[in-house]
């Protein structure tokens, strides 16, 4: 069979290209010689990582090679990810909304089937982007990665394909053995991690204070080393800059670069013993590595998948951060690693059963006789 992918690709969100990473892994795994073409934003490297064909992404140039991949491909798969949401700013036909389903009417006018996969949806706030997401019922297939994104689907008026609720393609991404995160750090080898991930939200600052707070007294009352996985790019790096300018013990923090690979910081995390964080993608990483983690839930995806972990009762809704009993509760998980580490790892076998149904219903739906 012949996909074309299309998603946040080529602008370095390790979220994102680990999602990407997980569906040309699977998609090898269940069929004979795929064709994959991807459209990225860098397309050059996209191809050289993936060895795929790659078609620019955006609307300024390769359009017509754009609508001759969609018209040989048997199957659109738009995800997975969080790309159907109007946070950012959507006017007109700019933003993420517009673009992502107007592919998806691309495909269709080309006469090429859509699934959207594994998706995150929403925020949809806007008259436009609630306008907009009608066209989602152009798709022929809909798995989504939580059931907060299904309620929204129909809400919004989107019934006219089927919805089934999985969990996101990342639980079933295949991890390769490699150190190179940890070799970059020059460690000892005697150091206790916790993995720490910030990000920019919104032109909001607090959190930073507030992760500061935490981290200046985990260290002062563990001895752990803070060490911050910068998950997109510069923007997490100044992220993880700016809680360091708070803190009093910033020296005793380290600093991943922020250009490894997906699986180079998911093998990273997995060598420490807790995350604090507020990506989702490095939560979903530290849960698949079996490592209990505190998530500062600044999105319903967050807490979707903070529920289905079970690590939302010792996390927090970013608005409500009460640094004291975080604090606390990373102490609690420290004291009790095992227990908690079960729990995490119980939940990410179910997480990943859920994470490969989206294959087994693309097979299912889309695959040739």
């Amino acid at each position: 069979m012949k996909f074309v992918i299309s998603g946040f690709y080529g602008l370095g969100n390790t979220g994102d290209e680990a999602i990407l990473e997980a569906i040309i892994d699977n998609l090898r795994t269940n069929f004979d010689n795929p064709e994959i073409t991807v459209f990225s934003l860098s397309p050059e490297k996209t191809a050289k990582e993936h060895n795929v064909k790659s078609v620019y992404r955006a609307w300024r140039r390769e359009n017509k090679e754009k609508v001759r991949e969609l018209k040989s491909a048997d199957l659109l798969i738009s995800g997975g990810g969080g790309l159907l949401q109007d946070t950012y700013p959507t006017k007109f036909l700019f933003g993420p909304l517009p673009y992502y389903l107007l592919i998806v009417l691309l495909a269709k006018l080309c006469g090429t089937k859509v699934m959207f996969f594994s998706q995150g949806v929403g925020p949809v706030n806007s008259g436009w982007g609630k306008f907009l997401m009608k066209l989602a019922n152009l798709a022929d297939f809909i798995t989504v990665r939580d059931e907060y994104s299904k309620e929204l689907l129909h809400k919004l008026g989107v019934k006219k394909p089927q919805t089934v609720v999985t969990s996101d393609i990342v639980f079933a991404f295949q991890p390769k053995e490699d150190r190179a995160c940890v070799e970059s750090l020059g460690l000892k080898g005697d150091e206790r991690l916790i993995a720490v991930s910030v990000r920019p939200w919104l032109g909001r600052t607090k959190q930073f204070e507030q992760m500061a707070v935490i981290l200046d007294q985990l260290i002062e009352k563990t001895g752990f080393t803070p060490v911050f996985v910068p998950m997109e790019g510069h923007h997490d790096e100044k992220a993880s800059k700016d809680v360091m300018a708070h803190m009093k013990h910033a020296d005793k923090c380290l600093l991943l670069g922020n250009d490894f690979t997906p699986n180079q910081y998911l093998q990273f995390i997995g060598q420490c013993k807790m995350t604090i964080g507020m990506r989702l993608h490095a939560l979903i990483f530290s849960t698949l590595m079996g490592v209990p983690h505190i998530g500062l839930s600044y999105d319903k995806k967050v807490e979707s998948l903070l529920k289905r972990n079970g690590m939302w009762e010792v996390s927090s809704v970013l608005e409500e951060v009460d640094e004291q009993v975080l604090v606390e509760n990373a102490m609690k998980i420290l004291d009790n690693h095992n227990h908690y580490a079960t729990i995490v790892k119980t939940n990410a076998e179910e997480l990943k059963k859920e994470a490969l149904k989206n294959i087994e219903l693309l097979k299912e739906k889309f695959a040739r006789d």
